[in-house]
C-alpha cells in the first residue's frame, strides 16, 4: 500500500467513527465516510477481543489480502475495516473475502462505483 492510501491519525479515525456510516457482516465491520480527496484511505483493525497478537495479525492480513484480491476502488472515501471476533484460526481467506464483499456491497462505496 502507498503511504497516502493508509488512514492514520486520531482525528481522521474519530471523523469516520462519528460522522461516517457502518455496515457489518459475519467476519468484518466496515466504517466509511467520504473524504473529499482524489484518493481513498484504508485502515485495518483487530481489537484484543479477536485474540492474541498472532490471531489479530492474521485477521488483519486476511482482510488486506481480501481487499487486494477484490480490487475495490475506494477513491474519495476513508474506510476502516474491523475484524470481528468470529475470525478464528481455521477461517479461510475466501470466507473473509466473501464477507468483506458483502459488507462493502451494502455501502455507498459500491453504489457510487458500479
Amino acid at each position: 500500500m502507498l503511504k497516502e492510501s493508509v488512514l492514520s491519525g486520531k482525528r481522521n479515525f474519530d471523523r469516520v467513527y462519528k460522522k461516517g456510516k457502518s455496515t457489518a457482516h459475519k467476519y468484518v465491520v466496515v466504517f466509511f465516510k467520504e473524504n473529499g480527496l482524489s484518493y481513498g484511505r484504508v485502515a485495518f483493525l483487530a481489537s484484543k477481543k479477536v485474540g492474541n497478537a498472532v490471531t489479530r495479525n492474521r485477521a488483519r492480513r486476511l482482510m488486506k489480502e481480501s481487499v487486494r484480491l477484490s480490487d475495490i476502488n475506494f477513491t474519495g472515501f476513508d474506510v476502516i475495516f474491523i475484524a470481528r471476533n468470529t475470525i478464528k484460526k481455521e477461517t479461510k481467506c475466501e470466507d473473509v473475502r466473501r464477507s468483506l464483499l458483502s459488507a462493502v456491497k451494502k455501502t455507498a462505496i459500491a453504489k457510487n462505483r458500479r
